[in-house]
C-alpha cells in the first residue's frame, strides 16, 4: 500500500536506485491495472473464486508437512477486493486447528502474527485493517498466505508495495511456508524482482497451484 501513499516508492537498499525507480513506477501502474480488473469482478465470480481457492487451498495443505498437525496457518484478513477465504479460515479453527492473523506493530518492520479465533474481538490495525488485539498471543506461523495483486512463474508476488511480507520472510526462522493468493488473470511476464524481493513457495490461484507445490 506504501504506493498508493507515494507513487515515487522505492528501495533505497536496491543495487541501482534508478532502476528501482522505474520498477517503483512500472510497479504502481501494474498495480493500478491490476486493481480495476479486480474491481470489475461481479458478486458471483468474487464467490467462485473464493470457493476455487479454498478447494485448491485444502488441497495443497493436506499434501504438505507444513499444513498438517498442530502447525498455525497465517491466514489474511480480506481488503480491497481481495478473495474471502474467511469461511475456510472460520471452517479450520473451529476443528481444532491453530490459526492466526499478520499485523503491523512497528512500520517498515516484519509483520507480527497473532492467533484468531471466532471470539476474537478484532481492532482496527494499520491501514484499518481488523487484526486481533494486542494482548492475543503472538505465534509464529508454520504457513503464511499472503494476498497478490500480481505473480510471475518465478514465483515473485506483487503485493501493495509496503515490503512487509519480504521483510517478514526474511526475518522469520526457520522460514514458513509460504503461499501467495491471488487470481489466475494477475499473471505477469516478470515483477522484476529486486534485491529484497522473496519468491512465496507456491501461487495458489482459483485454476490450482501455479507455481511450486
Amino acid at each position: 500500500m506504501a504506493a498508493e501513499v507515494d507513487p515515487g516508492y522505492f528501495d533505497p537498499l536496491a543495487l541501482d536506485p534508478e532502476q528501482a525507480r522505474d520498477v517503483a513506477r512500472w510497479r504502481t501502474a501494474a498495480r493500478k491495472r491490476l486493481r480495476e480488473a479486480r474491481r470489475t469482478l461481479s458478486s458471483s465470480q468474487r464467490t467462485k473464486t473464493s470457493v476455487a481457492l479454498m478447494t485448491g487451498l485444502e488441497r495443497l495443505l493436506a499434501g504438505h508437512s507444513a499444513g498438517k498437525g498442530d502447525g498455525v496457518i497465517a491466514f489474511y484478513w480480506p481488503i480491497k477486493d481481495e478473495p474471502d477465504l474467511r469461511s475456510l479460515m472460520i471452517e479450520m479453527q473451529a476443528s481444532g486447528r491453530s490459526i492466526a492473523l499478520p499485523l503491523v506493530e512497528t512500520r517498515a518492520a516484519p509483520l507480527v502474527f497473532r492467533l484468531w479465533t471466532r471470539e476474537t474481538r478484532m481492532e482496527r490495525g494499520h491501514w484499518n485493517i481488523p487484526v486481533p488485539p494486542r494482548d492475543a498471543p503472538e505465534v509464529m506461523p508454520d504457513v503464511v498466505l499472503a494476498p497478490l495483486m500480481g505473480w510471475d512463474s518465478e514465483g515473485y508476488r506483487l503485493g501493495y508495495g509496503g515490503g512487509y511480507f519480504d521483510r517478514t520472510l526474511t526475518a522469520l526462522s526457520p522460514r514458513p511456508f509460504s503461499i501467495g493468493v491471488g487470481l489466475a488473470a494477475a499473471q505477469l511476464s516478470t515483477i522484476y524482482p529486486q534485491p529484497h524481493d522473496i519468491p512465496m513457495d507456491v501461487i495458489l490461484t482459483e485454476r490450482g497451484t501455479e507455481v511450486g507445490g
